[in-house]
């Protein structure tokens, strides 16, 4: 905001002021809650959601509490994926439903369900087509704006291949504006067009991204595809004729008209040929990260300008890990243009910088780095026993090696503006973790939190720092699910201001 006593000054003010009582050394995070599961467990912005989303608990209150618990729904109304939807400030919507959280959920049946976010009640529903194609994924074109429903990738059954039946659709993508929700366009993704050997693809920034079997990324644009290939815009719950099926549009059994049919390919914005399709764009100015597409390349990093393909100055990054895990780069999400670079005891931040005396080209540097806690490690190659024998070892530790502290998860958070760590030691079953926050800026440590629950480094884990709140979500072998709640704890008079910023955010 621009005025001093707007609402966003005031909530900055407020998150500052948290912060300040997250990090000092006085405050502390007590388990609170623990649960356990068969079924995978979901957190999205204060709600933890249980039993394939029929149950969700809220996670702000002091200690958990159940927002709803629906019945046990059948195999056939199973969520297959959701997303968060949240209202956009400013703007005038048609229902009063609209300006409160909502989930967006996709059922194993192709319905496009709106429930909301704290009653689980069904606000609209959309169906998506019938048993021509099977939708999947959800994701966000432009988060909180425009999301993308994505099949799964049509393959004909053995037999129909046998008998020489041909396939030419690969996947179809169903986009949509979110609130107040309408139909954008759907499109099929046509190896006749695009290629056999496609793998996968993606609209991201109104990107269209086209993943191939031999690593080649291709960038269309994707708002150019809809002036060229659109046939007829719809709307939902209109009454249309297609093809001579007469139907409502988002009603069963109609569902949604493919009404963008690419005839042609095209035109090509970028292209990159990369390791198992890996493939960022960020910084500024634009600038792309690949692995160059060979495996002896794993693990190394090239970061080149996107207007030229240059590679920029110490562009190749290459942590030479000896790891089970490899490391990961990807830029920082927190629109600074930075690069986060992690390996297994090393977490590099570069940033780009204009090259002294030569503006047209861009060079990595260093930022900051955070180094894990190896102290006491000795991984000495010749040792020599009391009896002065030399033992030579015939094989050195690995750099991730469970009994070394190593980075697990790295994370930012937005509104209090630190960079979150999980970093594990594992000795025999055991193993010990902790949630490290450091400054955004500088990378100084301001906080360390034992997580009390052990950590097997051979399970999927995610940890959550939200706000106030952290969460660990463990899976176990045999689908088993557990998640661990957090909640800050502090003097008193801090405790009440906490409460009062809650109520009101």
């Amino acid at each position: 905001g621009f005025y001093a006593r707007d609402a966003g000054v005031a909530h900055r003010k407020n998150l500052g002021l948290l912060r300040k009582i997250i990090c000092q050394e006085s405050t502390k995070f007590k388990n609170v809650w623990t649960t356990h599961s068969a079924s995978p467990i979901a957190y999205e912005r204060g709600r933890i959601y249980l039993d394939n989303y029929q149950c969700c608990i809220s996670s702000i209150a002091q200690e958990p509490r159940i927002l709803y618990q629906k019945p046990k729904c059948s195999k056939s109304e199973k969520i297959e994926d959701a997303l968060l939807l949240e209202c956009p400030l400013g703007e005038m919507l048609p229902s009063p439903s609209d300006y409160k959280s909502s989930l967006i959920v996709l059922t194993v049946q192709n319905w496009l369900l709106r429930l909301s976010a704290d009653s689980g009640e069904i606000l609209e529903k959309i169906y998506l087509a019938g048993s021509c194609c099977k939708f999947r994924y959800l994701s966000w074109d432009t988060p909180q704006e425009v999301m993308v429903v994505k099949s799964a990738q049509n393959k004909l059954p053995a037999a129909a291949r046998q008998a020489g039946i041909q396939q030419s659709v690969l996947f179809y993508l169903a986009v949509f504006q979110v609130l107040p929700l309408s139909f954008i366009g759907m499109l099929e993704i046509n190896k006749k067009i695009f290629g056999n050997s496609v793998t996968d693809v993606a609209i991201s920034n109104r990107i269209l991204i086209v993943m191939y079997s031999m690593g080649l990324v291709r960038l269309y644009n994707f708002q150019a595809i809809l002036e060229q290939f659109m046939e007829q815009p719809l709307d939902l719950g209109r009454e249309f004729n297609w093809n001579g099926q007469v139907g409502v549009v988002g009603k069963y059994p109609f569902g949604l008209p493919c009404n963008i049919k690419i005839t042609d390919t095209p035109p090509l914005l970028f292209e990159a040929s990369s390791l198992e399709n890996a493939f960022q764009i960020g910084g500024y100015p634009w600038h792309y990260i690949i692995t160059p597409n060979k495996k002896k390349h794993k693990g190394v990093f090239h970061i080149c300008s996107l207007k030229d393909n240059a590679l920029a100055k110490n562009g190749i990054q290459d942590m030479k890990c000896c790891s089970l895990e490899p490391d990961w780069i990807y830029f920082h999400p927190d629109m600074s243009g930075r690069i986060i670079h992690v390996g297994p005891n090393l977490i590099k931040v570069l940033k780009l910088k204009e090259v002294k005396n030569n503006t047209d080209q861009m060079e990595i540097a260093e930022d900051f780095t955070i180094v894990a806690n190896r102290e006491n490690c000795v991984n000495n190659a010749v040792t020599v026993t009391a009896s002065g024998r030399v033992v030579k070892k015939r094989f050195n530790l690995l750099d991730d090696d469970p009994e070394q502290e190593t980075f697990k998860i790295v994370d930012y958070e937005d509104e209090l503006d630190l960079l979150s760590t999980v970093a594990v030691t594992q000795i025999g079953a055991d193993g010990k973790a902790h949630l490290d926050f450091h400054c955004n800026e500088h990378g100084i440590l301001l906080k360390s939190i034992p997580l009390l629950e052990s950590w097997d480094v051979t399970y999927s884990h995610e940890v959550y720092f939200d706000k106030d709140l952290v969460l660990h979500i463990e899976q176990k072998p045999n689908r088993r699910f557990s998640c661990y709640v957090y909640q800050m704890v502090c003097d008193t008079v801090f405790w009440f201001c906490l409460s009062c910023f809650k109520e009101k955010y």
